[in-house]
């Protein structure tokens, strides 16, 4: 089922991006976290989820992927008090990448979770103000507004005291660029998978239909 897949796409894209974004990266003089190769693509997720099955559904993958990032970190935080074996000298290596990632999450479910919702509320604002044409509209639309507030919210907290402040707010500016470019960029995607959804699974989308909010 194509809701299946497109949630544990969207769920795999978030885990890896709190993962990766402990790393810092230099791209031609602009300090980005690594997790911008993942993230800015939930978004995407999301709305191909809001366009074809409704607000409601789309509200709920974007709980269900809180609540597994929470299992994410549980399970990264107990394998690391678990007694290394005598011979294994990661130790070192894994507290200082995986012990970073707990403030990462957390920055990026603060993020998450107001920037998400407001995705997929601004998401079906633009439907009704366009009544149901212009996707492209709503896809870039509801995705610039949201990763504006993502994107303050997840540098601040996930990076405030640990980099200068001149740097977090040149990744605050920068992040946010690449996020809009890739906004842009993702729409024939999304057009690509509204449609190829639609032209196949239209029994499951109007079974769904229902749950859809106007």
């Amino acid at each position: 089922m194509p809701l299946v897949l497109l949630a544990m796409t969207f769920v795999t894209l978030l885990v890896v991006a709190n993962i990766v974004a402990v790393k810092l990266v230099s791209i031609g003089g602009w300090t980005l976290p690594a997790g911008v190769i993942a993230y800015p693509f939930t978004f995407l997720i999301t709305d191909t989820i809001s366009e074809l099955y409704g607000r409601r559904i789309a509200s709920r993958v974007v709980w269900y992927g809180f609540g597994l990032s929470v299992v994410m970190v549980l399970l990264i935080y107990v394998a690391r008090i678990l007694p290394p074996a005598s011979y294994w000298e990661g130790q070192d290596a894994y507290d200082s990448i995986f012990g970073s990632v707990p403030r990462i999450v957390l920055g990026s479910m603060a993020a998450y979770l107001v920037s998400q919702h407001s995705d997929v509320l601004l998401f079906h604002h633009f439907r009704r103000v366009t009544t149901d044409r212009h996707l492209w509209m709503r896809n870039n639309g509801s995705t610039v507004l949201s990763q504006a507030i993502d994107t303050a919210i997840f540098i601040s907290v996930a990076f405030a005291g640990s980099v200068p402040t001149a740097t977090l707010w040149n990744m605050i500016a920068t992040q946010y660029v690449v996020k809009v470019c890739i906004a842009v960029l993702d729409t024939p995607f999304v057009y690509a998978l509204v449609g190829a959804i639609r032209a196949t699974q239209r029994h499951d989308i109007e079974t769904l239909g229902p749950n859809r909010a106007s």
